[in-house]
């Protein structure tokens, strides 16, 4: 569903993505794994269009979206979850729900405010409550419903569980699984080694804007020598 090949970002003239490779399909979850700095939150950046690529290829559902407007490549049916969240802190969580709302689209599950509250009860309790009086883990899991309310093919999730609490993990990880599930490809960037292991089929290492690494979870959670290299603080 979406293939990345050759891709190169650049801040200013610091080369931070270098010839950047990678795939996820239909019904999987990856993890683009790193330390800070490697350059997991550029590629998802470059992916949206937030950060423009000066180089490579970026296929969605076999069409070119690297030269695509942030808008075009969301109304195609990409959806993005940055790590700072972003949610609307004066609006009621119906209301931030209502922002993000898009006509439903073929070949992809359909989410209304009520099949949300299925997944994220909490958000249930609070429909009349203002996004600024949330805990950080349900602001979390707002900016989640609010970018499925755009009911999207594949969901970007920068740093999902960075500051949550454990209970909260656990519950993002469930939501995880259920997305993948419904048929959407998840595309994640972790520092978490253990939250990805609970989530993940494949896993990409990324550092100094390089792939080091690519394989399953199974095959990374036996390479101890990959892990220390690359994720080890």
């Amino acid at each position: 569903m979406l293939t990345i090949s050759g891709l190169n970002t650049y801040y200013g003239r610091a080369h931070i993505l270098a010839d950047l490779a990678l795939q996820a399909g239909r019904g999987e979850v990856v993890v683009l794994l790193g330390r800070n700095g490697a350059g997991k939150s550029t590629t998802m950046k470059s992916v949206i269009g937030m950060v423009p690529a000066q180089s490579g290829v970026i296929e969605f559902e076999g069409k070119r979206i690297d030269n695509q407007p942030m808008h075009r490549i969301a109304q195609a049916g990409l959806g993005y979850v940055p790590e700072e969240r972003r949610i609307f802190t004066e609006l009621t969580v119906m209301e931030n729900l209502d922002v993000g709302r898009q006509p439903p689209r073929q070949d992809a599950p359909t989410w209304t405010p009520e099949r949300l509250f299925e997944l994220f009860p909490n958000l249930g309790r609070m429909k009349d409550r203002p996004g600024g009086r949330m805990s950080g883990g349900e602001q979390q899991m707002l900016t989640i419903a609010r970018t499925l309310m755009g009911n999207p093919r594949l969901i970007l999730l920068d740093e999902p569980s960075e500051g949550l609490a454990p209970v909260i993990v656990e519950q993002m990880a469930k939501t995880i699984l259920q997305l993948k599930a419904e048929g959407l490809a998840v595309l994640l960037s972790e520092q978490n080694l253990h939250f990805a292991q609970m989530v993940a089929d494949r896993a990409y290492i990324i550092e100094k804007g390089r792939i080091r690494y690519q394989g399953t979870m199974t095959e990374l959670a036996v390479d101890a020598a990959v892990r220390e290299q690359y994720l080890s603080v």
